[in-house]
Protein backbone atom coordinates (compact mmCIF):
# COMPACT_ATOMS: atom_id res chain seq x y z
CA UNK A 1 0.00 0.00 0.00
CA UNK A 2 2.79 2.41 0.94
CA UNK A 3 4.55 1.56 -2.31
CA UNK A 4 1.38 2.32 -4.29
CA UNK A 5 1.02 5.65 -2.50
CA UNK A 6 4.62 6.59 -3.24
CA UNK A 7 4.18 5.60 -6.88
CA UNK A 8 1.00 7.66 -7.20
CA UNK A 9 2.69 10.70 -5.64
CA UNK A 10 5.61 10.33 -8.02
CA UNK A 11 3.32 10.10 -11.05
CA UNK A 12 1.52 13.24 -9.93
CA UNK A 13 4.79 15.11 -9.32
CA UNK A 14 6.08 14.19 -12.78
CA UNK A 15 2.84 15.20 -14.49
CA UNK A 16 2.60 18.41 -12.47
CA UNK A 17 6.20 19.33 -13.23
CA UNK A 18 5.44 19.23 -16.94
CA UNK A 19 2.12 21.06 -16.57
CA UNK A 20 3.40 23.84 -14.32
CA UNK A 21 6.54 24.42 -16.36
CA UNK A 22 4.45 24.75 -19.52
CA UNK A 23 1.52 26.79 -18.18
CA UNK A 24 2.61 28.29 -14.86
CA UNK A 25 0.72 28.20 -11.58
CA UNK A 26 -2.29 30.17 -12.84
CA UNK A 27 -2.57 28.44 -16.21
CA UNK A 28 -2.06 24.86 -15.02
CA UNK A 29 -5.15 22.69 -14.77
CA UNK A 30 -5.72 19.96 -12.20
CA UNK A 31 -7.70 17.91 -14.74
CA UNK A 32 -4.77 17.88 -17.16
CA UNK A 33 -2.33 16.89 -14.41
CA UNK A 34 -4.54 14.00 -13.36
CA UNK A 35 -4.94 12.92 -16.97
CA UNK A 36 -1.17 13.03 -17.60
CA UNK A 37 -0.58 10.99 -14.46
CA UNK A 38 -3.48 8.61 -15.19
CA UNK A 39 -4.58 9.19 -11.60
CA UNK A 40 -7.92 10.33 -10.17
CA UNK A 41 -7.69 14.06 -9.54
CA UNK A 42 -9.01 13.60 -6.00
CA UNK A 43 -5.59 12.13 -5.18
CA UNK A 44 -4.08 15.58 -5.78
CA UNK A 45 -6.15 17.05 -2.97
CA UNK A 46 -5.58 14.00 -0.79
CA UNK A 47 -1.79 14.13 -1.08
CA UNK A 48 -1.08 17.83 -1.64
CA UNK A 49 -4.13 19.71 -0.35
CA UNK A 50 -4.54 22.06 -3.32
CA UNK A 51 -3.09 23.07 -6.67
CA UNK A 52 -0.85 25.54 -4.85
CA UNK A 53 0.32 22.78 -2.53
CA UNK A 54 1.16 20.61 -5.51
CA UNK A 55 3.09 23.45 -7.12
CA UNK A 56 5.07 23.93 -3.90
CA UNK A 57 5.87 20.21 -3.80
CA UNK A 58 7.05 20.28 -7.42
CA UNK A 59 9.33 23.27 -6.82
CA UNK A 60 10.76 21.70 -3.66
CA UNK A 61 11.43 18.43 -5.49
CA UNK A 62 13.15 20.05 -8.46
CA UNK A 63 15.26 22.37 -6.29
CA UNK A 64 16.24 19.49 -4.04
CA UNK A 65 17.34 17.45 -7.01
CA UNK A 66 19.46 20.29 -8.39
CA UNK A 67 21.09 20.89 -4.99
CA UNK A 68 21.90 17.20 -4.55
CA UNK A 69 23.03 16.55 -8.11
CA UNK A 70 25.25 19.62 -8.55
CA UNK A 71 27.59 20.17 -5.59
CA UNK A 72 30.60 22.48 -5.66
CA UNK A 73 33.89 20.56 -5.88
CA UNK A 74 37.36 21.92 -5.18
CA UNK A 75 38.43 25.47 -4.54
CA UNK A 76 39.29 28.63 -6.42
CA UNK A 77 37.57 30.41 -9.32
CA UNK A 78 38.00 27.36 -11.56
CA UNK A 79 35.86 25.33 -9.15
CA UNK A 80 33.09 27.91 -9.47
CA UNK A 81 33.39 27.83 -13.27
CA UNK A 82 33.15 24.04 -13.19
CA UNK A 83 30.08 24.26 -10.94
CA UNK A 84 28.40 26.69 -13.32
CA UNK A 85 29.07 24.41 -16.30
CA UNK A 86 27.64 21.40 -14.46
CA UNK A 87 24.63 23.42 -13.32
CA UNK A 88 24.01 24.31 -16.96
CA UNK A 89 24.22 20.60 -17.80
CA UNK A 90 21.61 19.91 -15.13
CA UNK A 91 19.12 22.57 -16.22
CA UNK A 92 19.63 21.55 -19.85
CA UNK A 93 18.62 18.02 -18.87
CA UNK A 94 15.79 19.36 -16.68
CA UNK A 95 14.65 22.64 -18.26
CA UNK A 96 11.49 22.55 -16.18
CA UNK A 97 13.41 23.94 -13.18
CA UNK A 98 14.31 27.37 -14.59
CA UNK A 99 10.82 27.72 -16.03
CA UNK A 100 9.27 26.87 -12.66
CA UNK A 101 11.50 29.47 -10.98
CA UNK A 102 10.43 32.06 -13.53
CA UNK A 103 6.74 31.28 -13.07
CA UNK A 104 7.08 31.38 -9.29
CA UNK A 105 8.73 34.78 -9.45
CA UNK A 106 6.15 36.18 -11.84
CA UNK A 107 3.16 34.99 -9.84
CA UNK A 108 4.38 35.24 -6.25
CA UNK A 109 7.18 37.78 -6.34
CA UNK A 110 9.40 37.37 -3.28
CA UNK A 111 6.89 35.19 -1.42
CA UNK A 112 7.91 31.52 -1.36
CA UNK A 113 6.53 28.46 0.36
CA UNK A 114 8.59 26.64 2.99
CA UNK A 115 10.66 29.78 3.44
CA UNK A 116 12.90 28.51 6.22
CA UNK A 117 13.79 25.33 4.34
CA UNK A 118 14.49 27.24 1.13
CA UNK A 119 16.66 29.72 3.03
CA UNK A 120 18.59 26.87 4.62
CA UNK A 121 19.28 25.31 1.22
CA UNK A 122 20.43 28.64 -0.20
CA UNK A 123 22.65 29.31 2.81
CA UNK A 124 24.26 25.88 2.38
CA UNK A 125 25.14 26.76 -1.20
CA UNK A 126 26.43 30.20 -0.21
CA UNK A 127 28.60 28.54 2.45
CA UNK A 128 29.97 26.15 -0.18
CA UNK A 129 30.96 29.12 -2.37
CA UNK A 130 32.68 30.75 0.59
CA UNK A 131 34.59 27.53 1.23
CA UNK A 132 35.75 27.53 -2.39
CA UNK A 133 36.62 31.24 -2.31
CA UNK A 134 38.14 32.16 1.07
CA UNK A 135 37.70 35.76 2.26
CA UNK A 136 34.55 36.22 0.15
CA UNK A 137 31.65 37.58 2.20
CA UNK A 138 28.26 35.96 2.43
CA UNK A 139 26.75 38.82 0.42
CA UNK A 140 29.35 38.52 -2.35
CA UNK A 141 28.96 34.73 -2.47
CA UNK A 142 25.20 35.09 -2.71
CA UNK A 143 25.49 37.63 -5.49
CA UNK A 144 27.84 35.34 -7.37
CA UNK A 145 25.39 32.45 -7.07
CA UNK A 146 22.52 34.59 -8.33
CA UNK A 147 24.65 35.64 -11.31
CA UNK A 148 25.43 31.99 -12.07
CA UNK A 149 21.77 30.99 -11.85
CA UNK A 150 20.90 33.85 -14.19
CA UNK A 151 23.57 32.66 -16.63
CA UNK A 152 22.42 29.05 -16.64
CA UNK A 153 18.66 29.57 -16.47
CA UNK A 154 18.45 32.29 -19.09
CA UNK A 155 19.07 29.84 -21.92
CA UNK A 156 15.87 27.99 -21.03
CA UNK A 157 13.70 30.85 -19.82
CA UNK A 158 14.42 32.69 -23.09
CA UNK A 159 14.84 29.86 -25.63
CA UNK A 160 13.75 32.11 -28.49
CA UNK A 161 16.58 34.57 -27.77
CA UNK A 162 19.07 31.76 -27.36
CA UNK A 163 18.12 30.46 -30.80
CA UNK A 164 18.25 33.92 -32.39
CA UNK A 165 21.56 34.96 -30.82
CA UNK A 166 23.47 31.67 -30.77
CA UNK A 167 21.63 29.13 -32.88
CA UNK A 168 21.03 25.45 -32.22
CA UNK A 169 22.91 22.18 -32.51
CA UNK A 170 25.79 20.45 -30.75
CA UNK A 171 28.36 23.10 -31.61
CA UNK A 172 26.16 25.81 -30.12
CA UNK A 173 25.60 23.71 -26.98
CA UNK A 174 29.35 23.21 -26.51
CA UNK A 175 29.99 26.92 -27.01
CA UNK A 176 27.24 27.77 -24.53
CA UNK A 177 28.78 25.54 -21.87
CA UNK A 178 32.24 27.02 -22.33
CA UNK A 179 30.78 30.54 -22.33
CA UNK A 180 29.06 29.93 -18.99
CA UNK A 181 32.17 28.32 -17.51
CA UNK A 182 34.43 31.19 -18.61
CA UNK A 183 32.08 33.91 -17.37
CA UNK A 184 31.56 32.25 -13.99
CA UNK A 185 35.30 31.76 -13.57
CA UNK A 186 35.92 35.40 -14.44
CA UNK A 187 33.26 36.63 -12.02
CA UNK A 188 34.64 34.43 -9.24
CA UNK A 189 38.16 35.72 -9.90
CA UNK A 190 37.04 39.34 -9.74
CA UNK A 191 35.08 38.81 -6.54
CA UNK A 192 37.90 36.90 -4.89
CA UNK A 193 40.45 39.58 -5.79
CA UNK A 194 38.18 42.34 -4.48
CA UNK A 195 37.61 40.45 -1.22
CA UNK A 196 41.22 39.79 -0.28
CA UNK A 197 42.58 41.71 2.73
CA UNK A 198 44.69 44.72 1.82
CA UNK A 199 48.24 44.96 3.21
CA UNK A 200 49.86 48.12 4.51
CA UNK A 201 51.15 49.06 1.08
CA UNK A 202 47.64 48.94 -0.37
CA UNK A 203 48.08 45.63 -2.19
CA UNK A 204 45.80 42.65 -1.83
CA UNK A 205 47.43 39.84 0.13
Amino acid sequence: MARDTARTRQLLLEAATAEFSEHGLSGARVDRIAERATVNKERIYQYFGSKDGLFDAVVAHELGRATADVPIHGSGPEAIGDYAARLLDHVSAHPELPRLMAWEGLVRGVEVAALERRQAHCLDKVTAVQAALPDVSREAAGGLLLSIVTLTDGWHVFPQLAKLFVGEGEAAARARREHVRALATHLATEIQEASRPVSGDGRAR
